[in-house]
């Protein structure tokens, strides 16, 4: 089947391009590109396992790795006052994965703990369906993936269960917004929040809009690309395939092509050839994984926050147009404690994982260094 036959498309995007309340609280800080003052880590332990996730009676694996640096001193050894547990989620896109959040977890570990300083316990975790975690054919909408994240902080036999009251999540893209659409609920409750890049439209809503013809066109789409033999004939040509997700990395997933290397293209693309990789995409593509559908449901979630958790909304400097308007519409939104503009576009992170450390380390800093 032809694309055309369903709807008119530009190169799908693997990332997406996607009334405000004043706040005395906000910090408006401009990061540069100049090299920061974050060491190199060193005798930093990384564990790499599985975690089971019951999904209606489905059961999934899902891929974690934490990163944890021992105390020098061997009577801060266990002491709940020495380590902070910081969860750390990728970017929700076509090539999603724990691989982005690496080199600033190992900084941020390997940092925290110095000279009377509080260290980090960093866990970072695949979506299901996505990255390295298993991918079964589920019905994948923005609720899916809100109580998977849910359950993950939550749930007694979690990774994380022992700080589930005590753990910062710093999120990217559509990763930050669930986080704070489930803050903002009740059903997770982190001491601090940091949302790198926050998008919320997937896409081809961010583009073509969501009226009721393009709906019906995206569900088409969604259908197509989730059906046997045809599916994975458009998805290969839509997204697995080397020279577009070369592309779409250049364009505008990050901000400078040299950065682009062949090994991070190796590594994503091998994504894409998982059994069932094609799932989730066909749901974030078409939008289904949006948390919200609106700037202004989006402005909101965060202005619904408990003005007691600090919130930092990290924005890019080098975004898509259409993504960088939604961050900056967060510049001034109530629940937002800080604001700062980094090098980059929708990965910062991995691009630029040495100045996003510098910053989420200060902010942790700020607000978690007496113990609070």
């Amino acid at each position: 089947m032809a694309t055309s036959t369903i709807l008119s498309l530009p190169p799908t995007p693997l990332h997406h391009h996607p009334s405000t309340l004043k706040t005395p609280k906000l910090t408006l800080i401009k990061a540069t590109s100049q090299p920061t003052t974050l060491p190199q880590p060193l005798s930093i332990t990384t564990r790499t396992n599985s975690w089971q996730w019951k999904f209606n009676s489905t059961p999934i694996k899902i891929h974690f790795e934490q990163l944890q640096k021992e105390p020098k001193n061997e009577s801060n050894k266990g002491s709940s006052s020495y380590l902070k547990n910081v969860l750390l989620v990728p970017t929700i896109s076509d090539v999603s994965t724990v691989e982005e959040w690496r080199k600033v977890a190992e900084l941020i570990v390997g940092r925290g703990g110095e000279q009377g300083e509080v260290g980090y316990k960093a866990t970072i975790v695949d979506w299901p369906g996505l990255g390295y975690s298993h991918r079964p054919k589920l019905e994948y909408n923005a609720d899916v993936m809100e109580k998977f994240l849910v359950d993950f902080v939550n749930s007694p036999d979690s990774p994380i269960s022992s700080s589930a009251n005590d753990v910062v999540i710093f999120g990217g893209g559509h990763a930050a917004t669930i986080a704070v659409r489930a803050t903002g609920k009740g059903l997770v409750k982190p001491t601090a929040i940091a949302a790198v890049a926050p998008t919320w439209a997937g896409p081809l809503p961010i583009v073509f809009g969501r009226d009721t013809n393009m709906e019906s066109r995206y569900g088409l789409l969604r259908g197509t690309l989730r059906a046997p033999a045809v599916g994975w004939m458009m998805y290969s040509m839509l997204v697995s395939n080397e020279k577009a997700i070369t592309s779409q990395y250049k364009s505008h997933v990050y901000a400078d092509p040299e950065n682009v290397t062949p090994s991070i293209i190796e590594s994503r693309y091998a994504l894409t050839k998982q059994t069932g990789a094609r799932y989730v995409p066909a749901a974030f593509l078409t939008g289904l994984l949006d948390p919200v559908t609106s700037r202004e449901e989006f402005v909101n979630l965060f202005a619904n926050l408990d003005l007691d958790t600090p919130v930092l909304v990290m924005a890019t400097a080098g975004s898509p147009r259409r993504s960088k308007a939604e961050m900056e519409a967060l510049r001034e939104a109530k629940g937002v404690s800080k604001y700062i503009e980094v090098p980059g576009a929708l990965l910062p992170q991995e691009e630029y994982p040495e100045i996003v450390a510098e910053e989420l380390y200060k902010f942790l800093q700020e607000n978690l260094a007496s113990g609070a």
